[in-house]
Protein backbone atom coordinates (compact mmCIF):
# COMPACT_ATOMS: atom_id res chain seq x y z
CA UNK A 1 0.00 0.00 0.00
CA UNK A 2 2.81 2.39 0.89
CA UNK A 3 4.61 1.89 -2.42
CA UNK A 4 1.35 2.48 -4.31
CA UNK A 5 0.86 5.83 -2.56
CA UNK A 6 4.45 6.81 -3.35
CA UNK A 7 3.98 5.75 -6.98
CA UNK A 8 0.82 7.79 -7.51
CA UNK A 9 2.40 10.76 -5.72
CA UNK A 10 5.24 10.64 -8.25
CA UNK A 11 2.75 10.29 -11.13
CA UNK A 12 0.78 13.34 -9.98
CA UNK A 13 3.96 15.38 -9.49
CA UNK A 14 5.30 14.42 -12.93
CA UNK A 15 1.94 15.37 -14.46
CA UNK A 16 1.96 18.72 -12.68
CA UNK A 17 5.57 19.34 -13.71
CA UNK A 18 4.71 18.62 -17.34
CA UNK A 19 1.76 21.05 -17.30
CA UNK A 20 3.88 23.73 -15.63
CA UNK A 21 6.56 23.28 -18.27
CA UNK A 22 3.97 23.67 -21.04
CA UNK A 23 2.77 26.87 -19.34
CA UNK A 24 6.34 28.13 -19.08
CA UNK A 25 7.04 27.59 -22.79
CA UNK A 26 3.72 28.99 -24.01
CA UNK A 27 3.62 32.09 -21.81
CA UNK A 28 7.29 32.62 -20.98
CA UNK A 29 6.37 32.52 -17.28
CA UNK A 30 9.69 31.95 -15.50
CA UNK A 31 7.96 31.17 -12.22
CA UNK A 32 6.18 28.26 -13.90
CA UNK A 33 9.59 27.02 -15.09
CA UNK A 34 11.03 27.10 -11.57
CA UNK A 35 7.96 25.32 -10.23
CA UNK A 36 8.31 22.68 -12.95
CA UNK A 37 11.87 22.02 -11.80
CA UNK A 38 10.96 21.99 -8.10
CA UNK A 39 8.03 19.66 -8.76
CA UNK A 40 10.42 17.45 -10.72
CA UNK A 41 12.79 17.18 -7.76
CA UNK A 42 9.95 15.93 -5.56
CA UNK A 43 8.69 13.57 -8.29
CA UNK A 44 12.14 12.06 -8.89
CA UNK A 45 12.69 11.57 -5.14
CA UNK A 46 9.37 9.70 -4.88
CA UNK A 47 10.11 7.79 -8.09
CA UNK A 48 13.53 6.60 -6.90
CA UNK A 49 12.04 5.57 -3.55
CA UNK A 50 9.41 3.55 -5.44
CA UNK A 51 11.96 1.95 -7.78
CA UNK A 52 14.44 1.07 -5.03
CA UNK A 53 11.71 -0.59 -2.96
CA UNK A 54 11.44 -3.18 -5.75
CA UNK A 55 15.12 -3.27 -6.68
CA UNK A 56 16.83 -3.69 -3.30
CA UNK A 57 15.57 -6.92 -1.72
CA UNK A 58 16.76 -9.00 1.22
CA UNK A 59 18.18 -11.73 -1.01
CA UNK A 60 19.85 -9.43 -3.54
CA UNK A 61 19.20 -6.86 -6.26
CA UNK A 62 16.14 -7.30 -8.49
CA UNK A 63 16.77 -6.36 -12.12
CA UNK A 64 13.55 -7.48 -13.79
CA UNK A 65 12.80 -5.58 -16.98
CA UNK A 66 10.16 -3.27 -15.48
CA UNK A 67 12.18 -2.52 -12.34
CA UNK A 68 15.26 -1.70 -14.42
CA UNK A 69 13.13 0.31 -16.84
CA UNK A 70 11.52 2.52 -14.21
CA UNK A 71 14.89 3.04 -12.50
CA UNK A 72 16.44 4.14 -15.80
CA UNK A 73 13.47 6.47 -16.42
CA UNK A 74 14.00 8.08 -13.00
CA UNK A 75 17.71 8.56 -13.72
CA UNK A 76 16.86 9.99 -17.14
CA UNK A 77 14.51 12.55 -15.58
CA UNK A 78 17.16 13.40 -12.99
CA UNK A 79 19.82 13.92 -15.68
CA UNK A 80 17.55 16.22 -17.69
CA UNK A 81 16.63 18.19 -14.58
CA UNK A 82 20.26 18.62 -13.50
CA UNK A 83 21.34 19.68 -17.00
CA UNK A 84 18.43 22.13 -17.23
CA UNK A 85 19.84 23.99 -14.23
CA UNK A 86 22.98 24.81 -16.23
CA UNK A 87 21.83 24.76 -19.85
CA UNK A 88 18.61 26.09 -21.46
CA UNK A 89 17.18 22.60 -21.79
CA UNK A 90 13.90 22.81 -19.91
CA UNK A 91 11.93 21.76 -23.04
CA UNK A 92 13.44 18.27 -22.63
CA UNK A 93 11.45 17.95 -19.41
CA UNK A 94 8.35 17.66 -21.62
CA UNK A 95 9.74 14.31 -22.76
CA UNK A 96 11.54 13.10 -19.63
CA UNK A 97 8.65 13.63 -17.20
CA UNK A 98 6.03 11.71 -19.26
CA UNK A 99 8.49 8.84 -19.87
CA UNK A 100 9.09 8.58 -16.13
CA UNK A 101 5.35 8.77 -15.45
CA UNK A 102 4.58 5.98 -17.94
CA UNK A 103 7.36 3.79 -16.53
CA UNK A 104 5.73 3.95 -13.08
CA UNK A 105 2.31 3.12 -14.49
CA UNK A 106 3.87 0.23 -16.41
CA UNK A 107 5.42 -1.18 -13.24
CA UNK A 108 2.09 -0.90 -11.41
CA UNK A 109 0.05 -2.38 -14.25
CA UNK A 110 2.22 -5.35 -15.26
CA UNK A 111 3.84 -8.00 -13.10
CA UNK A 112 7.23 -9.53 -13.78
CA UNK A 113 8.96 -12.07 -11.60
CA UNK A 114 12.14 -10.89 -9.89
CA UNK A 115 15.54 -11.43 -11.49
CA UNK A 116 17.84 -11.50 -8.50
CA UNK A 117 21.55 -10.70 -8.57
CA UNK A 118 23.54 -11.69 -5.50
CA UNK A 119 24.51 -8.41 -3.84
CA UNK A 120 27.70 -9.99 -2.49
CA UNK A 121 29.07 -10.12 -6.07
CA UNK A 122 30.45 -6.59 -6.16
CA UNK A 123 31.98 -6.99 -9.61
CA UNK A 124 28.65 -7.84 -11.22
CA UNK A 125 26.94 -5.00 -9.33
CA UNK A 126 29.61 -2.62 -10.64
CA UNK A 127 28.95 -3.86 -14.17
CA UNK A 128 25.19 -3.41 -13.76
CA UNK A 129 25.56 0.08 -12.27
CA UNK A 130 27.81 1.18 -15.14
CA UNK A 131 25.45 -0.33 -17.72
CA UNK A 132 22.38 1.43 -16.28
CA UNK A 133 24.24 4.76 -16.09
CA UNK A 134 25.50 4.42 -19.66
CA UNK A 135 22.04 3.51 -20.94
CA UNK A 136 20.49 6.52 -19.16
CA UNK A 137 23.02 8.91 -20.72
CA UNK A 138 22.68 7.44 -24.21
CA UNK A 139 18.88 7.38 -23.96
CA UNK A 140 19.04 11.08 -23.12
CA UNK A 141 21.33 11.52 -26.14
CA UNK A 142 18.67 9.81 -28.28
CA UNK A 143 16.01 12.27 -27.06
CA UNK A 144 18.41 15.10 -27.78
CA UNK A 145 19.04 13.63 -31.25
CA UNK A 146 15.31 13.61 -32.06
CA UNK A 147 14.94 17.25 -31.00
CA UNK A 148 18.11 18.19 -32.92
CA UNK A 149 16.79 16.49 -36.06
CA UNK A 150 13.45 18.30 -35.81
CA UNK A 151 15.16 21.61 -35.06
CA UNK A 152 17.52 21.15 -38.03
CA UNK A 153 14.56 20.31 -40.30
CA UNK A 154 12.58 23.37 -39.18
CA UNK A 155 15.54 25.72 -39.65
CA UNK A 156 16.32 24.26 -43.06
CA UNK A 157 12.70 24.85 -44.09
CA UNK A 158 12.89 28.42 -42.67
CA UNK A 159 10.02 27.57 -40.35
CA UNK A 160 10.31 29.45 -37.05
CA UNK A 161 7.76 27.43 -35.12
CA UNK A 162 7.18 26.47 -31.50
CA UNK A 163 10.10 24.01 -31.43
CA UNK A 164 12.68 26.44 -32.79
CA UNK A 165 11.61 29.14 -30.34
CA UNK A 166 11.63 26.80 -27.34
CA UNK A 167 15.01 25.15 -27.89
CA UNK A 168 18.49 26.69 -27.49
CA UNK A 169 20.62 27.44 -30.58
CA UNK A 170 21.58 24.55 -32.88
CA UNK A 171 25.26 24.78 -31.90
CA UNK A 172 24.36 24.38 -28.21
CA UNK A 173 22.14 21.39 -28.97
CA UNK A 174 24.90 19.69 -30.99
CA UNK A 175 27.55 20.38 -28.35
CA UNK A 176 25.35 18.85 -25.65
CA UNK A 177 24.52 15.85 -27.86
CA UNK A 178 28.16 14.96 -28.39
CA UNK A 179 28.96 15.65 -24.74
CA UNK A 180 26.33 13.09 -23.75
CA UNK A 181 27.58 10.62 -26.35
CA UNK A 182 31.22 10.91 -25.29
CA UNK A 183 30.34 10.46 -21.62
CA UNK A 184 27.88 7.65 -22.32
CA UNK A 185 30.29 5.74 -24.55
CA UNK A 186 33.10 6.10 -22.01
CA UNK A 187 30.89 4.59 -19.28
CA UNK A 188 29.55 1.95 -21.70
CA UNK A 189 33.16 0.96 -22.44
CA UNK A 190 33.79 0.50 -18.72
CA UNK A 191 30.57 -1.54 -18.48
CA UNK A 192 31.71 -3.83 -21.30
CA UNK A 193 35.16 -4.27 -19.75
CA UNK A 194 33.72 -4.98 -16.29
CA UNK A 195 31.27 -7.44 -17.85
CA UNK A 196 34.10 -9.28 -19.57
CA UNK A 197 35.94 -9.52 -16.24
CA UNK A 198 33.15 -10.26 -13.77
CA UNK A 199 30.26 -11.82 -15.73
CA UNK A 200 30.64 -15.48 -16.61
CA UNK A 201 29.61 -16.84 -20.02
CA UNK A 202 28.87 -13.53 -21.74
CA UNK A 203 28.16 -15.44 -24.95
CA UNK A 204 25.95 -18.09 -23.37
CA UNK A 205 22.49 -18.60 -24.85
CA UNK A 206 20.91 -16.38 -22.18
CA UNK A 207 23.32 -13.46 -22.58
CA UNK A 208 24.51 -13.75 -26.20
CA UNK A 209 21.92 -11.38 -27.71
CA UNK A 210 22.60 -8.76 -25.04
CA UNK A 211 26.35 -8.96 -25.57
CA UNK A 212 26.12 -8.82 -29.37
CA UNK A 213 23.67 -5.90 -29.49
CA UNK A 214 25.69 -3.98 -26.88
CA UNK A 215 28.90 -4.42 -28.88
CA UNK A 216 27.11 -3.37 -32.08
CA UNK A 217 25.77 -0.28 -30.31
CA UNK A 218 29.27 0.56 -29.07
CA UNK A 219 30.62 0.27 -32.63
CA UNK A 220 27.88 2.57 -33.96
CA UNK A 221 28.58 5.23 -31.32
CA UNK A 222 32.35 4.89 -31.84
CA UNK A 223 31.86 5.34 -35.60
CA UNK A 224 29.74 8.43 -34.94
CA UNK A 225 32.43 9.96 -32.73
CA UNK A 226 35.09 9.30 -35.37
CA UNK A 227 32.83 10.58 -38.13
CA UNK A 228 32.18 13.77 -36.18
CA UNK A 229 35.88 14.37 -35.56
CA UNK A 230 37.19 13.36 -38.99
CA UNK A 231 34.36 14.14 -41.40
CA UNK A 232 32.41 16.70 -39.41
CA UNK A 233 29.20 14.68 -39.07
CA UNK A 234 26.50 16.75 -37.42
CA UNK A 235 22.84 17.66 -37.65
CA UNK A 236 20.58 15.03 -39.22
CA UNK A 237 23.45 12.58 -39.84
CA UNK A 238 24.52 12.64 -36.19
CA UNK A 239 20.89 12.25 -35.10
CA UNK A 240 20.38 9.14 -37.25
CA UNK A 241 23.54 7.45 -35.98
CA UNK A 242 22.64 8.29 -32.38
CA UNK A 243 19.17 6.80 -32.75
CA UNK A 244 20.57 3.69 -34.44
CA UNK A 245 23.01 3.13 -31.57
CA UNK A 246 20.34 3.65 -28.92
CA UNK A 247 17.92 1.27 -30.68
CA UNK A 248 20.59 -1.44 -30.72
CA UNK A 249 21.34 -0.85 -27.05
CA UNK A 250 17.63 -0.99 -26.19
CA UNK A 251 17.19 -4.23 -28.13
CA UNK A 252 20.16 -5.71 -26.30
CA UNK A 253 18.87 -4.91 -22.85
CA UNK A 254 15.09 -4.93 -23.15
CA UNK A 255 14.34 -6.93 -26.32
CA UNK A 256 14.04 -10.56 -25.31
CA UNK A 257 13.59 -9.72 -21.62
CA UNK A 258 10.45 -7.72 -22.41
CA UNK A 259 8.97 -10.66 -24.30
CA UNK A 260 9.93 -13.20 -21.62
CA UNK A 261 9.12 -11.12 -18.52
CA UNK A 262 6.00 -9.23 -19.62
CA UNK A 263 4.33 -10.79 -22.68
CA UNK A 264 4.95 -14.42 -21.77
Amino acid sequence: MGTTIIAFTAVILYGAGTLLQVLRIRSGNQRAGWLAQFTGVLAIAAHLSFALSFMVLEDGVNLSVLVAGTTIAALLAALVLILSLRYPLQPLLLIAYPIALLSILGKITFYTGPRIIDDSNLGVLLHVSLAITAFSLLALAAIQAVLLYLQHHHLKAHHSGFLVRALPPLETMEALLFGLIHTGVAILTLAIISGAIFVQDLFSQQLAHKTVFTLLAWLVFAALILGHQIRGWRGAVASRWTLAGCILLTLGYFGSRLVIDVIL
